[in-house]
């Protein structure tokens, strides 16, 4: 049906209401406080659009018959792995302590992208391409971005607002028990 349908593409959709926990581990691992194991050097980039987002750009997209294929995905400037972070520590008013860790010694401590670090794909990697995807055709048809602080802070209320049993059994990212091991591994190494 050329003309007359919108292929809307997304890539990572983040938000309240996320059953995957893939962007929500980074705000209430924030909000536990201590230290972080972060991947890389912060560098990397990310992409992730808000539902919310989202579902309102392909709502008019429908009203207005836009018809073509369009990647949704945000935000509309780069977004390093070390914003996003700090986004996630701002929204959660922790004063969490960040620990960078080298890809290779994450390799080596079979630390793996995406499952053990929601959301990040090492700029090395052959999936690089994914994080950095051009979404201008989506943005000069109106999608537009809520800031990535609000989006963090908004998953962690809703986060909060989880039966204590759920929050218990997140669904990605590193158990605290396995960050704590690789943590200390790492200042081992590091003498």
């Amino acid at each position: 049906m050329p003309g007359r349908v919108s292929v809307v593409r997304p890539g990572l959709i983040v938000g309240p209401g996320d059953p995957t926990d893939r962007f929500t581990y980074w705000p209430a691992r924030m909000d536990r406080g201590g230290e972080v194991l972060c991947p890389g050097d912060g560098k990397d980039p990310v992409q992730v659009i808000d539902v919310r987002d989202l579902a309102s750009w392909m709502v008019r997209a429908s009203e207005d018959r836009l018809a073509g294929t369009f990647n949704a995905v945000g935000p509309a400037a780069p977004l390093p792995m070390a914003g996003m972070l700090a986004a996630c520590r701002t929204a959660a008013g922790s004063a969490a302590t960040l620990t960078w860790v080298e890809v290779p010694f994450l390799e080596a401590e079979k630390v793996s992208p995406w499952s053990d670090m929601p959301a990040w794909i090492p700029a090395s990697s052959e999936e690089a391409g994914l994080a950095q995807t051009s979404a201008a055709r989506a943005i000069a048809r109106g999608l537009a971005f809520r800031p990535i602080a609000d989006t963090a802070r908004d998953t962690l209320a809703w986060w909060r607002g989880l039966p204590a049993e759920r929050r218990e059994k997140p669904r990605a990212g590193l158990s605290p028990g396995r960050e704590a091991e690789v943590l200390a591994s790492w200042r081992k190494a590091r003498g």
